[in-house]
Parts: structure tokens; sequence; C-alpha cells
């Protein structure tokens, strides 16, 4: 157990001694999603999104609200319950033309066993002296959304977050953001773009050496220093349309793209310069009181034990009923590894559950 604690030490050390400029993989909290909803399609959702998740997947469509006051919770547990995700936001319209939207988002995991102190000054086991700490992530998100500023039919909204990283007593970090989005409806057709960090959000890593030099030392890991981690732009492209069938019955269906600019990725389309991974969703509803979704998203190439390259994709599924304002979601989706031997997949399924009202 005491060379587990060394063990994550030295883990920690190199991911954050690596993260002095702008690593590849920066504040993926945010990346998860909010509402099982959304996440049933797959995150295909910002060119339709309308509710007040959209302070989360595109703030223009904050302007659609349905209900003068809305709210949302979400939870969801992943790595066999280990980490829990838990996401709240209330939304509020200021007038005929915009919208204000708070959001919430907590991604950790809690007691974790600190066995620096387990051994006393004569070797003996002394569970008195076990404690536990936590890592945990968190995200405020405030949004603001005006409706037909430029173009008849055009949405804009924009974000300012603020982000909160904790290790315990061992490191914090306070960073700060800025999104974008937009969404214009031209006949049938819906389209989005989500820009986000425009500017970068950048986070300032403090570390309390004292607390943990001692076990660095043992293991021969350099000491952290104080440093700021960069989260480079993103952008976020999505068309989707809605069909009525048979009068009773709707159909959305929805695709997305993220476009990154930190190089290479494991993509469908991947270059030095830009990579483009894209999703797509389908939503069924009947008299839009029963909903039935899938999405499909995260495709890559993957080796196998043969070196042979494969393609897989990561699939969600999700259910929903609305009764007047009250709306209760479920989604059955993939933590994110896209891997599988012949019919069997060995990716980690979540349970994700989230609750919306509106009032007025």
């Amino acid at each position: 157990m005491k060379h587990s604690i060394y063990l994550f030490f030295c883990i920690l050390s190199l991911n954050v001694l690596a993260q002095t400029t702008a690593p590849k993989y920066s504040n993926e909290f945010l990346n998860i999603g909010a509402g099982a909803a959304a996440l049933g399609m797959s995150g295909t959702s910002v060119s339709f999104v309308d509710d007040v998740t959209s302070g989360y997947w595109n703030p223009a469509g904050l302007n659609r609200l349905k209900s003068k006051y809305e709210g949302s919770l979400m939870h969801s547990e992943y790595f066999a319950g280990i980490a829990k995700y838990d996401y709240g936001a209330v939304a509020v319209k200021l007038d005929t033309s915009s919208t204000l939207a708070v959001s919430i988002i907590r991604f950790g995991v809690d007691n974790i066993p600190d066995t620096r102190y387990l051994y006393d000054a004569n070797g003996t086991i002394n569970y008195n002296n076990l404690k536990s700490f936590s890592v945990a992530d968190y995200a405020g998100i405030i949004s603001y959304a005006k409706k037909n500023i430029l173009l008849q039919n055009l949405n804009l909204g924009g974000n300012f977050k603020i982000i909160r990283r904790q290790v315990g007593q061992f490191a914090n970090a306070w960073g700060f953001g800025l999104d974008a989005g937009a969404q214009y409806y031209y006949r049938k057709w819906r389209f989005g773009l989500m820009a986000r960090d425009i500017t970068g959000t950048y986070n300032a890593w403090s570390f309390n050496t004292d607390e943990f030099k001692d076990v660095f030392a043992l293991t021969g890991n350099r000491i952290p220093e104080n440093s700021v981690e960069v989260t480079l732009p993103k952008a976020i492209l999505g068309a989707s349309r809605y069909f009525t069938l048979m009068s009773r019955i709707g159909v959305n269906a929805g695709i997305d793209a993220d476009f990154t600019f930190d190089g290479k990725r494991n993509t469908v389309i991947s270059s030095n310069a830009v990579s483009i991974d894209p999703k797509f969703g389908l939503e069924v509803n009947y008299v839009k009181i029963v909903y039935i979704r899938a999405g499909i998203g995260n495709i890559q190439k993957v080796p196998d034990f043969n070196k042979e390259v494969q393609t897989k994709a990561q699939v969600n599924f999700g259910i929903g009923i609305r009764i007047k304002k009250i709306q209760l979601d479920y989604a059955l989706a993939n933590v994110g590894d896209a891997r599988s031997t012949g019919a069997k997949s060995d990716a980690l399924y979540s349970n994700i559950f989230s609750l919306k009202v509106g009032i007025q």
C-alpha cells in the first residue's frame, strides 16, 4: 500500500511537469457533457440544443428556452463508480431577446487512501494514521445569449468559465476561459458553431511541496514547480434536421464535428494542422412525450495484438419521458474505450441520469 501512494505521486509529478505549456489534453472533465438527452445522442446537439443545458453545449441555444425559468441536474459514475460526475444548471429569460444561465460541474475521485504515515517510527502499521483525500475538478459557467443581433434566425451566446482543480492538500489550480457559440435556422435545417476556449483557458497551478517532497526524494522524482497549463481553442460545427412521420412521430437527426488544432490525434481525419472527430445522433419521439435516442462517436483506428488496425467506435443509447414541463432522461454511455475483441467489447459503460424542470 505504501508503494501505491508513491506511485500515485510519481504519476502526478510526470503529468503536471509535462503541462507547463499547452498539453494536448487539458481540462478534459469539461468534455464529458451535460444532460442524458444529449449524451444518449453522443453529444450531437450543438445545432439544436434549446434548453438549460445550452450553457454547456452552445450558449446560443438559451435563446430558445420554452420556459421562463429552467433547471437541470445530472449524475453519472465512471470506472466502476470510482469517479463521480455531477452537473447542475439554472437559466432565466431576462426579456424576449436575452437569457442568462449558470452551470456548475464537479468531477472527482474521493476517499483516496493517504498511506504516507501508515508506518510509525518503529516500522509498525498504525491504521489510526491512515487518512484520505480527494482529487476533484470544478467548473462554474456563466452564460449569456442574445437573439437576432445580426440576422433573423441567428442566435449568439457566450460563456465565462471559472475553473478550480484540487489534488487533496498537495496541489491546486485556478483557471479562467471564454467560449462563444452561434445557431442559425434556415427552413428545416439548423446549424451550430461552438468555439471553446477561444482565447485559451489558463490554469495556474501551485504546489504544497512540504506535503510530498520527502516522498519524491525517496522515489527519485523531481519536485514540481508552480506553472501555467493552457487549454488550446477547439471548434465544434453541427447541423441537424427535424422530420415528422405519421403526424405523431418525430425524428431529429444531427451530426457534429470536433475540430482540434494541437497536432495529430487518433481521429477520422488527422493532420499536423487540424484533427476532425465526427459524431452522429438520432432521436425519435412519440408526440414529444416518449423519446428513444442513439449516437455514435469517438471513431478511432485501433491496432490489435497482431498489429492489424481496425476502425472502432463508441455507441451510446438513451431514453426519456416528458410530462408537461418535467423531463427525466437516461443514457447508457461509453467512457471512451473504443477497443473491442470480436463481438465482445471491453469498453466500460456508464449509467447517466438527468432531470429537467421548467417553470412558467
